[in-house]
């Protein structure tokens, strides 16, 4: 393993911003993450019709609880349960919500870490007894209960920017600089969250790709996600599929693993330390081989030319 302090000049040119002591060691679900030395592979599994990428493909509880075994097995650190999409779309009650959402929390926790994507302060209630050792809120505390919810627990929590309410639709969003606004967006409500009772170290930032942006201000932030790290918190990168890519290289859903990858590692590269996908053993490969080009990581094995 590289060590940078007695390589100076070599830990000058690693293009990852600094881990500050509030993003480098955080105990999840009763496991350890330094993100100092390691990113977190978080994997989506979503109880929904209507989510932008699998269509419903583990809607059905069974499809489901298959897809946390895969992506346990795949190496995913953590799984990412969601009850509804941050799109537009039909109304989901809470009772409806943890109906999808808490089977999949009581089959996942003995395997990896697990999140649930809500905004409602009641599911995430819910869910952090059931053993959910994140609230992944894409609201970005829309609702400051959220807050309240998570303070005085164990779980962490990921707040993203967004605009719009879930599920409503925000058309043609501006921004003048929409790094410098994400980022005091970002501030601003990781402020709500201390004030309320949140630790420091429970919070972890997500810059909201796609989420009320165009593909141009998501090309943006993604070259600017280096101002996003340097507020100090853990930075989730949520590329996965999204259309940003797809925009960008005219491809089809299916057809965005390749973009996806690239996404996933120039993010790592400018301060993620947890990232959010569908295809959860291509993701690992790359993580894991950026890890070690980073010298964060050994080597599997080591035989050729040995």
């Amino acid at each position: 393993m590289l060590d940078t302090a007695a390589h100076p000049s070599r830990a000058g040119l690693l293009p990852c911003p600094t881990v500050t002591e509030l993003s480098r060691t955080r105990i999840i679900a009763g496991r350890p993450f330094d993100f100092s030395r390691r990113v977190a592979v978080m994997a989506i599994v979503n109880r929904t019709p209507d989510s932008f990428h699998d269509r419903g493909s583990t809607f059905a509880l069974e499809n489901a609880l298959e897809a946390v075994s895969a992506a346990a097995d795949a190496g995913a650190d953590w799984i990412d349960v969601g009850g509804v999409p941050f799109a537009p779309g039909p109304e989901v009650s809470a009772a409806e919500e943890l109906d999808r959402v808490l089977p999949v929390v009581e089959f996942a926790k003995a395997r990896t870490a697990v999140s649930v994507d809500t905004f409602r302060p009641e599911v995430a209630a819910e869910v952090i007894k059931a053993g959910a050792g994140v609230v992944n809120d894409t609201s970005g505390l829309r609702d400051p209960a959220m807050a309240e919810v998570v303070a005085g627990t164990d779980a962490q929590l990921v707040i993203t920017h967004s605009l719009a309410a879930p599920r409503t639709l925000w058309p043609s969003p501006h921004y003048d600089d929409v790094t410098a606004e994400v980022a005091e967006f970002l501030r601003a409500r990781v402020e709500v969250a201390l004030d309320r009772g949140v630790r420091p170290d429970q919070i972890i930032i997500d810059p909201g790709h796609d989420l009320n942006k165009s593909t141009l201000h998501s090309l943006e932030l993604t070259r600017r996600l280096d101002e996003i790290a340097a507020i100090g918190y853990p930075m989730l990168a949520a590329v996965s599929n999204k259309d940003f890519i797809g925009e960008t290289l005219d491809a089809k859903q299916p057809e965005r693993l390749a973009g996806t990858l690239a996404a996933v590692v120039f993010s790592i590269l400018h301060g993620a330390r947890i990232v959010r996908v569908h295809d959860v053993r291509a993701t690992v490969d790359a993580v894991r081989m950026t890890e070690a080009m980073l010298g964060w990581r050994e080597p599997a094995y080591t035989r050729h030319n040995i």
